[in-house]
């Protein structure tokens, strides 16, 4: 099943993933990716889809759809480095796969949440994406 990355929420102050579910009356309930409990946050919380983050490049931005489809290509099967790996070789492996990341603007922090991100996706949901095409149609 593709993953639909309008649906995958990051939320400020929580760590991992989350999955939308539902608007609530005063924010919304979404469901854990890694261990499925159910939560609602209120609208103070900052939610972000995934959908909506791209990462800063020499020539501009790129989607981190894109960059999620770029590091696939270079790992195959394996995981992406731990976000608890030395910062250069976080700096090494963003270099093979985005060469052109802007060495300014995105930040090991930045590193250490993308690859983190790439493995609860590659654990819990899948790294096959919607395109806008597909839901457009559904």
């Amino acid at each position: 099943m593709k993953t639909d990355l309008s649906k995958i929420l990051t939320i400020s102050g929580q760590s991992g993933l989350f999955n939308y579910l539902s608007q609530a009356r005063n924010g919304v309930i979404v469901e854990s990716l890694a261990d499925k409990k159910r939560s609602c946050f209120g609208m103070k919380s900052k939610v972000t889809t995934l959908e909506d983050i791209s990462i800063y490049t020499d020539e501009g931005e790129i989607k981190l759809r894109e960059v999620f489809g770029k590091m696939k290509s270079e790992l195959g099967e394996n995981n992406a480095p731990e976000s608890k790996s030395p910062d250069k070789d976080l700096q090494a492996f963003f270099a093979k796969v985005l060469p052109d990341y802007d060495r300014d603007r995105f930040h090991v922090s930045h590193m250490k949440k993308v690859v983190t991100w790439y493995n609860i996706l590659k654990e819990h949901a899948s790294l096959d994406f919607e395109s806008k095409e597909e839901e457009q149609t559904e």
